[in-house]
């Protein structure tokens, strides 16, 4: 994914109202933009750290200018919209660079499925007309005490205890289901599950992971231009 328009980089203020962010712009001074992440973004951003900006051309907005990537003190480069993860699956799928998946005859998003309403991410029909439900994950989590690992999730989050919920019933329906951890982050190098924030999240993906939901994890290189999947990584329970 190129990021068109081409980014603009500034210095982070500060996060406010989980939609909001204040940075100081290299010509326009201090601007406000928004923050296409609802979630906690738990070490994903301070004060001072370098940011990449996207401006919109619709002339409604109140707020330009969107934040995309965050640049820590190691100069790791970290997204911010959450959404941009099932983009990136969808084309690494488009591109056979996702080796768990063959004969593909089609790729659907977000269709509805379960029996507690949710929309699953992507729905792949294979060349033989079965199944595979992938509920992806944007992984932006780096622990402290560990200089390569992730951990999701980052906040408890019921709407992803769910989610796993609906995948297990997937594969008691005879389809094939998969949770994928789209790491945008590239200062991870293997993920986990953050057990300390949320238990029942972790004990949940135990149970689907013994009940033949399949786990996978992949790296995205990101850059001030683009963003793409990248690589499988490992994932430890």
């Amino acid at each position: 994914m190129i990021f068109e328009p081409k980014l603009e980089s500034g210095i982070l203020i500060k996060r406010y109202k989980r939609f909001l962010a204040d940075v100081s712009h290299p010509t326009l001074g201090e601007i406000t933009v928004h923050c296409p992440n609802t979630g906690s973004m738990k070490n994903c951003w301070q004060p001072g750290w370098k940011v990449w900006l996207q401006k919109s051309d619709n002339p409604k907005r109140k707020y330009p200018y969107t934040w995309v990537l965050a640049q820590n003190d190691e100069n790791d480069f970290i997204g911010i919209n959450t959404h941009i993860a099932n983009q990136l699956v969808f084309e690494g799928l488009i591109n056979n660079k996702i080796g768990a998946f063959d004969n593909i005859l089609k790729i659907e998003k977000e269709v509805k499925y379960g029996d507690e309403n949710s929309r699953i991410d992507l729905l792949v029909t294979h060349n033989d007309q079965s199944k595979t439900y992938i509920e992806v994950k944007s992984v932006t989590l780096k622990l402290e005490n560990n200089r390569e690992l992730g951990a999701f999730p980052d906040a408890v989050t019921t709407r992803g205890q769910k989610h796993i919920r609906e995948l297990i019933q997937c594969v008691e329906l005879g389809h094939k289901a998969v949770l994928l951890f789209m790491v945008q982050h590239t200062g991870i190098k293997k993920v986990t599950v953050a057990k300390e924030i949320d238990p029942d999240y972790a004990l949940l993906l135990k149970q689907a992971i013994d009940r033949g939901v399949k786990v996978l994890a992949y790296s995205a290189a990101i850059s001030e231009d683009e963003i793409v999947l990248d690589q499988p990584l490992d994932f430890y329970l």
